[in-house]
């Protein structure tokens, strides 16, 4: 990772990483409503982007197994691979309810409950997250490792429940998919 010395630099980050952190939920949000007309729903990608969560649990796993070996260069570019990962999964979530009607959940009883508790702990927390994921990777480039340390022991169990629980949602919710 780069080294960027200049106090004037992170603070520039920290206007982005407060721009991002409001922005990306905002905008989901608004695509959310927006439904395009006379387009053939991508009804193929919800088990692609849960393989896409699934792989980002994966690589967040390997991630932390490679600094705990010392492995610094590997450790930066699995974390680089995760973060797009997740970006390409935003992208795939987005453009599915753009094009697709929301699907309801089918299931009764106790594991209705189960599955909207999944489901509302990996949203709130997928917003949670945004932050915190921007903050530990600026704090890595600026080589300020104590802090990217110490912020990183909150960063990863939230970001690994993310990835892992949006396969619980795909899971608990394929059957009820209209295909």
């Amino acid at each position: 990772m780069s080294s960027i010395e200049n106090p004037s630099e992170e603070k520039k980050y920290n206007k982005w990483i407060v721009i991002l952190s409001i922005a990306i939920p905002v905008v989901v949000a608004v695509l959310f409503t927006v439904k395009i007309p006379n387009v053939e729903p991508l009804s193929f990608l919800p088990p692609i982007y849960a393989t896409i969560n699934a792989i980002t649990a994966l690589v967040l796993a390997i991630a932390l197994w490679a600094i705990k070996q010392r492995k610094q260069k590997l450790h930066e570019n699995l974390m680089k691979f995760a973060i797009t990962l997740s970006v390409a999964f935003l992208a795939m979530y987005v453009a599915y309810h753009m094009t697709s009607d929301s699907t309801k959940f089918g299931g009764e009883g106790a594991i209705k409950y189960v599955y909207y508790f999944v489901l509302l702990t990996h949203i709130l927390l997928s917003i949670v997250i945004i932050p915190f994921v921007l903050i530990t990777y600026v704090r890595a480039i600026t080589n300020n490792f104590e802090r990217h340390k110490k912020i990183a022991r909150i960063t990863f169990p939230l970001w690994l429940y993310v990835a892992i629980t949006g396969v619980i949602v795909y899971i608990m919710i394929s059957p009820y998919y209209i295909h």
